[in-house]
């Protein structure tokens, strides 16, 4: 773990040798590596920051709903654990720390606005801005209606908002009326 914000994984380090294996065992028993997954582990100093590397967690996942709208400072609620995204018939198992909510998607939906964004050295897979306003209303049930707005109002005074972009994903995402209505309401 030489890089900075670098997961180490047991089959790297038994490339060194036994010598380094069971150095490694060691310090996790000593609680200076942490075991994030079978086989992945981190540093304390890693997990004590805001991002963790979502990649080595939960393969091929995308941040979604409260950790993406904090990231967009669409929100000013902070997210209690972070929320990815995965295909609906994947089973993934997640640790217990750092905490991990799993949504669960069809293909056909899953990939619309996703982009790659570097934080805190590491490289994340999420939902671009327009992508986080359809599904907080999508969830307005689940999220309330109050954050639902919260949203929408922070998205609308964006400068760099696209309104076409928005539209195109709610159609594809199946919540194009109702955030007409919205939109119609607050513009």
């Amino acid at each position: 773990m030489n890089k900075r914000n670098s997961y180490i994984s047991s089959a790297s380090v038994k490339e060194h040798g036994r010598t380094a294996y069971y150095r490694m065992l060691e310090s996790a028993r000593k609680g200076s590596l942490f075991q994030v997954r079978r086989g992945v582990y981190a540093d304390v100093e890693q997990l004590s920051g805001n991002m963790v590397d979502i990649n080595a967690i939960v393969p091929d996942g995308i941040l979604c709903l409260w950790s993406a709208w904090n990231i967009h400072q669409l929100t000013t609620s902070m997210p209690q654990a972070f929320h990815v995204a995965i295909k609906r018939d994947r089973k993934v198992v997640v640790p217990s720390f750092p905490k991990v909510v799993l949504h669960h998607y069809t293909q056909s939906i899953l990939h619309v606005g996703v982009i790659e964004m570097e934080i805190e050295g590491f490289s994340i897979s999420l939902y671009d801005v327009e992508r986080c306003v359809c599904d907080a209303v999508k969830f307005r049930n689940k999220v309330g209606m109050d954050v639902c707005f919260e949203i929408i109002k922070n998205y609308l005074e964006r400068s760099d908002r696209n309104l076409s972009t928005l539209m195109d994903y709610a159609r594809k995402l199946r919540v194009g009326t109702i955030l007409e209505q919205y939109l119609q309401v607050m513009l």
